[in-house]
């Protein structure tokens, strides 16, 4: 074995994967003049594929390190997408300043962490992948877990990460990391292009030594820039705005990231126009402001979709106008209503032929606010924005109070726990029926409260999500909300959360069935078919017996974490402040009602109906499908 002293003058000899820890442990970010680590840690899961690749690099820096060479601590997951939502999590409760790195095995190891990179690719969050692949000698060929392709020998299973990343390249020769690595860190720290960047790596030339220029190990800052609007484009928008009568602005994630929360509230103040708020944006006007509406689209708020109905100008901030955010293209239903996007994206700032701002989201709204200089909103339109507010509070007040039920409605927990929860704190959740009632439900105070993952809408980023963002953010309380349908897809982390001592705290809803679509299958008359946890019933063949005997509170307490298990709104308040003033974390599993009740909404999402059926339930259906999908329309 060679010795890393034996490197030609100004070189060092290492291998590519020694090579690539102590590069990524040299990068840093600026912005605002705060300058930090980007990459700070690794998360990794071993296998042949890079146990003595990667895995010896990151022993090595933790045990050995070499002269300069900063840490690059490693955390053990135990499941390897788990791992990427957990990456995922901790960069955007940084903002996207800061990021994580994930190593898999070769096969199956690496292509687990694939949902993972599309999530953070339509989350647009950064995440550095790092997975195995194959001989790129093929000196062994085929190896243990190849996918053997026909048509070409450089073909592998890690192409699939190629449609989810923002960026991907396979190392196939040392000399290839210099360029790829530089380029990942590009692409990583640009809040336009970021996402998933997949670096795959043939678990041979991870062994592989190389001459590396010690040049390349220099601590590099990555300046995130803030770009400025156009003073052309901002002059358009200007002029878009003054001609209207009944403007909305909408608030997206984009501005949480861009950390405009005073520059939206300054804007908001000057222009008296109403603000509504995506899922990725709750948060960034807080609750407390009178102007601040709630969620639009499809799972928001009346107040909020009446507004929009209604509206002529839509400020988009950040937003990438999802299905949900539209309601499917039915939100918007002003015949003459045109959109002002301000977005640090093109792509997105180009949605429903909007007047472009391709603009930083906080140097944006304070061109735009002095741009507007003198305007305001008309003062009957903004009177009206805050009547229908108190108006929605009004109506959804019975959903925090008790029913005539023996259980809970998982309503009446979230408004416990919006009232328990400090300003700092952040709550979890990602997919179900949760994020529509949170979304019209939740009064988010501040920009860090509220972490919905409604992007991807992946079941099973919750619970590793927590421990990201409590890496992230050690000083805020971590409340992960969890169905039970999402728990059985993915508990491995609270063996993570235990080893590291990571103080989280799991709400963990017990209904015993998938909520969210067993109410939009029965809504679109498929009578919650294939939705409830139940036993096949010998009878009828069907899944409807007695409940599973499934033990949620005995399988998380296999893990060794405490676990109170409760009944009722106010058990859950007791047990919540118990798990508060605890030390360590927590998991409080609520059974609650499958059917609710929910918050009203006349938000549309389009779901088709079969156009033809024997099913009564179904035809109904179909029916009221046509009618809910004649305002659909694009935006010309």
């Amino acid at each position: 074995m060679s010795d890393p002293s034996s490197a030609r003058a100004g070189t060092i000899r290492l291998t590519v994967g020694q090579a690539l820890v102590r590069f990524l442990a040299a990068q840093f970010t600026e912005r605002d003049g705060v300058r930090e680590r980007f990459l700070p840690a690794t998360f990794g899961i071993f296998g042949h594929g890079n146990v003595a690749g990667l895995g010896q690099a990151l022993l090595q820096n933790a045990t050995d390190p070499g002269e300069g060479e900063n840490p690059m601590p490693y955390y053990q997951a135990r499941n390897e997408q788990n791992m990427v939502h957990t990456a995922v999590a901790y960069a955007r409760t940084k903002n996207r300043r800061q990021a994580l790195a994930c190593t898999a095995s070769i096969g199956p190891g690496s292509t687990n962490m694939i949902t993972g990179a599309a999530l953070a690719t339509v989350d647009r969050i950064p995440v550095l992948l790092l997975p195995s692949d194959i001989f790129a000698t093929r000196a062994v060929d085929p190896v243990l877990q190849q996918l053997e392709d026909e048509t070409g020998g450089d073909v592998s299973v890690n192409d699939a990460f190629r449609p989810v990343s923002r960026y991907f390249d396979r190392i196939s020769r040392p000399e290839q990391l210099i360029p790829a690595a530089l380029q990942a860190m590009r692409v990583l720290t640009d809040p336009a292009e970021t996402g998933a960047v997949t670096l795959s790596l043939p678990q041979d030339v991870q062994a592989e030594a190389f001459d590396w220029p010690l040049e390349f190990f220099r601590e590099r800052t990555w300046h995130v820039a803030r770009p400025v609007p156009e003073p052309a484009a901002l002059d358009r928008a200007a002029t878009v705005i003054r001609s209207a009568r009944r403007p909305v602005l909408i608030a997206g994630g984009g501005t949480i990231y861009s950390e405009a929360s005073a520059a939206l509230a300054a804007f908001t103040d000057a222009t008296g126009i109403p603000v509504l708020d995506t899922q990725a944006g709750k948060g960034a006007l807080s609750a407390d402001h009178p102007l601040a509406i709630g969620g639009v689209g499809a799972t928001g708020t009346d107040a909020a979709n009446d507004l929009a109905a209604e509206a002529d100008v839509i400020i988009g901030v950040g937003t990438r106008y999802t299905d949900f955010t539209t309601a499917s293209h039915t939100a918007f239903r002003h015949p003459d209503a045109r959109f002002v996007n301000l977005n640090v994206k093109a792509f997105d700032a180009a949605k429903h032929s909007a007047t472009m701002v391709v603009t930083d989201a906080r140097a944006g709204l304070d061109a735009l606010r002095e741009a507007l200089a003198g305007y305001r909103a008309p003062a009957e339109h903004s009177a009206l924005a805050q009547t229908r507010r108190a108006e929605w509070e009004k109506l959804i007040e019975p959903c925090f109070q008790p029913h005539d039920q023996e259980l809970p409605a998982q309503t009446e927990i979230f408004g416990a726990l919006n009232e328990l929860m400090g300003e700092e704190d952040i709550v979890i959740n990602a997919a179900g029926s949760m994020p529509g009632d949170l979304q019209a439900l939740w009064k988010a105070r501040s920009p860090i409260q509220y972490h919905l993952e409604y992007g991807y809408s992946c079941m099973g980023y919750e619970l590793p999500a927590s421990l990201g963002a409590k890496m992230a953010r050690p000083e805020s309380e971590v409340v992960a909300i969890i169905g039970d349908g999402t728990f059985q897809m993915a508990p491995q982390e609270i063996a993570t959360i235990v080893a590291e001592r990571v103080k989280v705290i799991l709400v963990i809803l017990q209904n015993h069935g998938w909520s969210s679509i067993g109410s939009l299958s029965e809504s679109h008359g498929s009578q919650r078919f294939g939705t409830k946890y139940r036993m096949r019933d010998e009878s009828t063949g069907m899944l409807d017996g007695d409940k599973l005997p499934f033990d949620i509170p005995a399988n998380i307490r296999s893990y060794g974490l405490e676990v109170q298990e409760v009944s009722s709104a106010a058990d859950f308040r007791d047990a919540y402040r118990r798990a508060e003033a605890s030390e360590d974390a927590t998991a409080i599993v609520v059974n609650t009602d499958l059917y609710g009740p929910n918050p009203p909404g006349n938000g549309w999402w389009d779901v088709p109906v079969p156009q033809v059926s024997r099913l009564e339930s179904t035809q109904q259906a179909s029916t009221e499908y046509e009618a809910d999908k004649a305002p659909q329309r694009h935006y010309l």
